[in-house]
């Protein structure tokens, strides 16, 4: 990905936090062929002993839980809500359009788990995303023999995370009038457009410190 340092979080909290944000993910790896495959799954992040590991499930024999049993070297991308930038909105003029978005890839080895593994996940999973600690889709209040049999079908794994790249392209390099503009066409755009005006304004003090 794009290395530009003004492009960067002001620390690794900011980045962790944004993984925790965002935890629908695409995975992406390589067979023992160096054929890539790449699947979009639901993640947890934990943070254990200053590192970062994310847990989740695939289903059995697909093509990329196949390829990851193959080689383990995984990247792990997360993606947050993104939108173009016109250069009619800038100050000044003969400077191309864009587009902000933000973006953290974490790479890692994968390791599989055993089923004890998986039943604790599923639980933490539904715990996590479930609205209501009430909520009858959670796994201690679904048949026991329903969740052993679906566990059949599916294999937990933890990727223990060794580098972290991201990229917050926010017009952090635009002049104050012209990151203003930026911010009120994006205000009237659809949810994507809207989601980062409102990280733009809530970073503009970390832009133009006085």
């Amino acid at each position: 990905m794009y290395n530009v340092p003004y492009f960067k979080a002001a620390n690794h909290k900011d980045i962790t936090d944004f993984m925790h944000a965002h935890p629908f993910i695409l995975l992406c790896g390589c067979n023992k062929n160096n054929q890539p495959v790449a699947t979009h799954i639901p993640v947890l992040i934990e943070e254990r002993e200053d590192k970062i590991f994310l847990q989740a499930h695939v289903m059995r024999k697909q093509k990329h839980t196949l390829a990851f049993e193959e080689n383990p070297n995984v990247l792990a991308i997360f993606s947050g809500a993104h939108s173009y930038v016109s250069a009619s909105w800038y100050e000044k003029k003969d400077v191309a359009s864009t587009w902000n978005y933000q973006a953290v890839h974490a790479g890692g080895i994968l390791h599989w788990k055993d089923d004890n593994f998986l039943y604790a996940l599923l639980e933490k999973l539904t715990a996590n995303f479930e609205a209501s600690p009430h909520s009858p889709a959670l796994v201690e209040k679904m048949d026991e023999a329903y969740m052993h049999n679906m566990m059949k079908a599916i294999v937990a794994f933890e990727i223990e995370i060794t580098s972290v790249e991201h990229i917050f392209k926010l017009s952090q390099n635009r002049d104050e009038k012209s990151y203003e503009n930026i911010i009120e066409h994006l205000s009237g755009g659809d949810a994507d457009a809207k989601a980062v005006a409102q990280t733009m304004k809530e970073n503009k003090t970390n832009v133009f410190r006085k």
